[in-house]
């Protein structure tokens, strides 16, 4: 379809499928307004700053479907999704976004329990008697 743009967006153990299509800047998630998924101000100010750096912010609607992590690893899935998506527009808003660090993707994951310890890092408690 003419104007159509999808991507992939990843943020922890979250995973966000994006597709933005030409409108009046209705956001979706899994179904459900924005607001009712995501509850947080904040993230959802997170989610919008592509369309804030462009300045299309109306123009486009926003239907993801996103699965996995917490609501923070969502918020940055959909946020890197619609960074691809709006890539895909123009290499001029590819430059933009590219330039505010919106392509990159954080790829900083929980590290895992190690054996004869209380979690990644921390010990158990040395007794000396």
């Amino acid at each position: 379809m003419e104007g159509v743009f999808s991507a992939t967006g990843k943020r922890k153990r979250a995973i966000a499928n994006v597709i933005l299509k030409p409108g009046s800047g209705k956001r979706i998630v899994n179904k459900t307004p924005i607001m009712d998924h995501i509850k947080s101000e904040m993230l959802i100010m997170d989610i919008e700053q592509p369309f804030q750096l462009l300045q299309n912010s109306e123009s486009f609607d926003m239907v993801a479907r996103v699965k996995g992590g917490g609501l923070s690893g969502q918020a940055g899935a959909i946020r890197l999704g619609i960074s691809r998506a709006l890539a895909q527009m123009s290499e001029e808003s590819r430059k933009e976004l590219r330039k505010s660090g919106l392509l990159t993707r954080d790829s900083r994951v929980v590290e895992r329990k190690k054996y004869g310890m209380a979690g990644a890092r921390k010990r158990y408690q040395f007794s000396k008697r």
